[in-house]
């Protein structure tokens, strides 16, 4: 039996190990990605609540705290700008 052969045998459990920890490491990422943004709406109810009748931080928080939301405003009007239909109404788009 060759090296060349040797080493190929050695190298698949290797190659199996490290092609589980990918599919692992991309579902560990995809769920961070979805709590954050879940994270990020939350944080925009909180602010922006009174819009909907929620109680509200006083307004000298709100105004600090406008910067670090200014992705989700924007985000807020490009879902308000979609046409609305029956099934966007369905899946909370």
């Amino acid at each position: 039996m060759s090296i060349r052969k040797l080493l190929y045998w050695i190298s698949i459990p290797i190659r199996i190990l490290w092609e589980f920890h990918k599919g692992f490491q991309l579902y560990y990422l995809q769920g961070v990605k979805w709590e954050e943004e879940e994270l990020e709406n939350i944080f925009a109810l909180i602010l922006f609540g009174d819009y909907i009748g929620l109680p509200h931080p006083p307004t000298e928080l709100t105004y600090r705290l406008l910067p670090h939301v200014l992705r989700e405003l924007y985000v807020m009007q490009e879902k308000s700008l979609k046409e609305v239909s029956l099934k966007t109404g369905w899946i909370g788009v």
